[in-house]
């Protein structure tokens, strides 16, 4: 079964970072996956996307015109990328930022307090974790435990980091 997300926001909020976990979590699911970041010239405070591409074999393209989830950060990318969300897909909306609502109906809509429960995780900076998290549950792509394994890989030279990670990805699942 094929994936493809767009993941969009400022620079600064972890964007990228959410296209990179999914991306590790695919490779120790033992799938093939493509992440293509894109971003402006002044990464924090600009805008970013990437998209990701997993599959169960071999990804034929990076370019992600048409995803099956949309995860927008921030009000402009939720806008840019809206209407290119395939019918029947996922838009998770993080509402801390976005205060509107999606007007298609023909998708699944997750919005997600994402800085709430990240201060609830205890970092503000782990809102891009919590979206994760939520991601996986709702995708029904990735268990929390791999996750987690892969957020304790990428956090191994900084250890004081992985306990909030951990609970803000726990948050995420369960939101």
């Amino acid at each position: 079964m094929e994936e493809k997300i767009i993941i969009a926001g400022f620079g600064g909020q972890g964007v990228l970072s959410i296209g990179q976990f999914i991306a590790y979590a695919a490779i120790e699911d033992g799938k093939a996956v493509t992440w293509l970041p894109s971003y402006g010239p002044e990464m924090r405070g600009g805008t970013s996307n990437c998209s990701v591409v997993v599959n169960d074999d071999e990804v034929a393209s990076p370019i992600v015109s048409c995803p099956d989830c949309l995860i927008a950060m921030n009000k402009p990318s939720l806008y840019k990328f809206v209407d290119k969300v395939k019918a029947g897909g996922t838009i998770i909306v993080n509402s801390s930022l976005i205060t509107d609502k999606v007007e298609r109906t023909d998708v699944n809509v997750l919005y997600i307090d994402a800085t709430d429960l990240a201060l609830k995780a205890g970092n503000a900076r782990t809102a891009n974790i919590v979206i994760l998290g939520a991601y996986c549950k709702m995708r029904n792509m990735f268990n929390q435990e791999l996750v987690a394994k892969v957020i304790e890989k990428k956090f191994a030279n900084k250890p004081k980091v992985i306990p909030a990670n951990l609970k803000a990805l726990e948050l995420g699942f369960n939101a």
